[in-house]
């Protein structure tokens, strides 16, 4: 599995040859119990990926986690323990403490703007804008964070994109060639930069249509021109800040790609508590 194959990937990227720091702690064969512990305030993702580390590692070492992913945490709680052999835990700590940091904050971060749109019926989504091997881990985050995802890749939906369109010579012509090709369960996207491409995608028979970079005040009238023959996803330019603009339009999706590509890890450490 993916997951898998990136714990591997990140073991084999920080040991190398060999912990020289740890390795002096194997001839004395000590065991220990180490204890996750949060330094600020965060919801707990990766739970299962930071297991998965010292599992690779070493068959000895037993993870136990407090809390399940989802679970809002404390600055100052302490929300699981590793225990087994010393060297063992000290060569995975910091792989294991990337996946849950880097999660954590993904999930923490997609909450923060769920909430901005708490009480509308649109639908948060991430984006492609993932770091290269670990997609399928932070979109999960992102479900975590009770936001929702976009196609996980080029494989599992069709995106019309400015230069698909172009390429193609039109919306219309772009759409007729994709339908020939895929099966007619999946769902056809087209990305639009103005009125004319709105109702050119409308009329092509396009289920989704994605409005990007427009300004808000354009964003009503392609509403109207659309007239709900199509589900409406808006992206480009949007902040957490300027989120509750966009609460009373009738929009179905809206797309930020700042879920992934701009969370902040959040602060754990992984403190031994007795050897």
């Amino acid at each position: 599995m993916l997951r898998e194959r990136l714990i591997q990937l990140a073991l084999e990227e920080d040991i190398g040859t060999g912990d020289l720091t740890a390795r002096a702690f194997r001839k004395q064969n000590k065991k220990g119990v180490f204890k996750y512990l949060a330094k600020e305030d965060f919801i707990l993702c990766g739970t299962k990926s930071a297991t998965l580390v010292f599992e690779e590692l070493d068959s000895e070492i037993n993870v136990q986690f407090y809390q399940e992913d989802g679970t809002h945490l404390k600055k100052g709680e302490f929300f699981g323990e590793v225990s087994g052999p010393i060297y063992s835990i000290l060569t995975g700590e910091r792989t294991s403490l990337n996946f849950l940091q880097r999660l954590c904050g993904i999930a923490t971060n997609t909450a923060s703007y769920v909430k901005e749109l708490e009480g509308t019926n649109i639908c948060l989504l991430d984006t492609r804008k993932t770091t290269p091997g670990w997609r399928v881990a932070e979109k999960y985050a992102v479900l975590i964070g009770c936001g929702h995802n976009h196609r996980i890749g080029l494989f599992d939906g069709v995106m019309l994109k400015d230069n698909h369109v172009d390429a193609a010579g039109g919306i219309q012509e772009a759409v007729n060639l994709v339908k020939r090709s895929i099966p007619s369960t999946v769902k056809i996207e087209v990305e639009v930069r103005n009125h004319q491409e709105a109702k050119e995608a409308a009329d092509a028979g396009a289920d989704i249509i994605m409005l990007d970079n427009f300004e808000i005040k354009d964003i009503q009238k392609a509403i109207d021109i659309i007239d709900k023959r199509a589900k409406i996803e808006i992206s480009g330019g949007i902040r957490k800040d300027n989120l509750k603009d966009y609460r009373d339009l009738a929009i179905d999706y809206i797309s930020v790609g700042a879920l992934t590509h701009h969370a902040t890890s959040v602060d754990i450490s992984l403190k031994i508590q007795k050897a």
